[in-house]
């Protein structure tokens, strides 16, 4: 059987930096019609960074959900950018960091029930050390979190980002 929906009616109810939100109109596989909720997001790429027995996280005020969080760098993509430059664009950023080799470890869908966001998460090596450039609206402190103390952090449930976790439970296995 064919599962796939078909659009019939993209109504974008806003427009944004960061995102759009539409209410569409969709027949269904049994013919029958129905609403889906979707926002739309450029996509991001993150970034696991490992040296002698450590990983980089940094650990940033998120509004939406009232608290600081930890994770591995990250950033939105801007358009026409591609992901690989997203993530080493990121590192620098966050980080001061300039990794000289990475690799893609993972395509992620965080929210398929209704976004079509897609986040790259990819793993550096050989880093030069240079200047942290943060936006003007970003606020972060980084650091490198030894692995056994980063361990103890997933245990206990301080880290909660979803991106950071993939990353850290696939390298850390």
């Amino acid at each position: 059987m064919d599962f796939k929906e078909k659009t019939l009616n993209k109504n974008y109810l806003y427009k944004g930096k960061i995102l759009n939100l539409r209410k569409d109109d969709v027949s269904l596989p049994n013919g029958k019609t129905a609403i889906r909720e979707i926002i739309e997001h450029s996509g991001g790429s993150c970034i696991y960074c490992e040296k002698d027995g450590a990983v980089y996280l940094v650990k940033q005020y998120r509004y939406a959900y009232g608290e600081e969080i930890w994770e591995i760098p990250a950033g939105k993509l801007n358009p026409g950018e591609d992901p690989k430059e997203t993530a080493l664009r990121e590192l620098e950023e966050e980080a001061g960091l300039k990794a000289k080799s990475i690799e893609l470890m993972f395509e992620v869908y965080p929210t398929p029930g209704y976004s079509n966001e897609i986040i790259r998460i990819y793993r550096a090596w050989d880093f030069t050390q240079t200047q942290m450039h943060l936006d003007e609206d970003e606020f972060l402190s980084g650091e490198w979190i030894p692995i056994p103390k980063l361990k103890q952090m997933i245990s206990s449930g301080e880290i909660k980002d979803g991106k950071t976790l993939i990353a850290l439970l696939k390298a850390l296995g």
